[in-house]
């Protein structure tokens, strides 16, 4: 009995070692899928697949060959894949200081009333614009970059500083909590190859934060007035009126703290239609 429970419980543990190698190959792959760095995984698996093909068919020289490509290759791809370790690091980081949700409904309602304003302005006369709206994770880092405003959210604000030829209309404005925190912020730029080649710095930009963070960016195109929303390395484009305030409503009010059945979000459409 007690063999037999030494082996089960072995079993057991060689299960969830398989498992857990699985999961971070799968995580691995998943947060470099669509970058220079997936390619580069599947050639250092054909390296070490060709190493366990020359051992077993006793190629001396090929499987010294591997095993010299093998011995080098981690100080290779330290240099190789110094961002991606970086920005994997900086994820894992933030996953762990995780910060509670920073609005309450009515705040929430007022942000997006703002965002709604300067979206249908800035979208029917083609102002470009990049807006970060602060998830769980912090966005600190980004926001020392930036030029510090500290205001009240308002649509005529965001237009104000989107408005071209004036001081603050490049980079990102991020919103922390129940602010804008700051203008003209930098943001890092994904290297994705999904992003489509018509789209800008601007979009790059907003993957690029939403690969590294949980926040919720916004994109007003400059060529076109199309409204693209970004989160989670996941680009969502044209969006129009309702498909974005459906968006915004699922992430920021909470249905717990609503008192009343009465739809808002309808009622905020026919205002702006009438």
């Amino acid at each position: 009995m007690g063999i037999w429970a030494y082996m089960t419980s072995s079993n057991l543990a060689h299960l969830v070692d398989v498992l857990i190698i699985w999961f971070i190959l799968y995580k691995v792959i998943t947060f470099v899928e669509g970058t220079r760095a997936l390619q580069i995984l599947f050639g250092v698996g054909a390296i070490v697949l060709i190493k366990v093909i020359a051992w077993r068919l006793g190629l001396v020289v090929l499987s010294w060959l591997m095993d010299q490509i093998i011995t080098w290759a981690p100080i290779a791809l330290v240099v190789i894949f110094q961002q991606e370790i970086r920005r994997g690091l900086e994820s894992l980081g933030r996953r762990i200081t995780v910060r509670k949700q920073h609005l309450d409904n009515e705040q929430a309602r007022e942000l997006i009333r703002g965002l709604d304003m300067a979206l249908q302005y800035m979208s029917k006369r083609r102002i470009g614009a990049l807006i970060t709206i602060n998830g769980k994770d912090t966005l600190e880092e980004y926001i020392k970059t930036g030029i510090p405003l500290n205001a009240t959210i308002t649509g005529q604000l965001l237009i104000n500083i989107f408005i071209p030829n004036t001081p603050l209309h490049d980079g990102a404005v991020i919103i922390n909590d129940d602010q804008i925190a700051v203008a003209a912020a930098y943001l890092p730029l994904s290297e994705s190859t999904r992003i489509p080649k018509e789209l800008g710095t601007r979009h790059r930009a907003a993957v690029g934060i939403s690969e590294a963070t949980d926040a919720v960016t916004v994109v007003v195109s400059e060529e076109t007035g199309e409204i693209s929303i970004t989160q989670r390395g996941d680009l969502l484009r044209n969006m129009d009126q309702e498909s974005y305030l459906n968006f915004f409503e699922k992430q920021w009010i909470d249905p717990v703290q609503k008192k009343n059945k009465h739809n808002w979000l309808q009622f905020l459409l026919k205002g702006r239609k009438s």
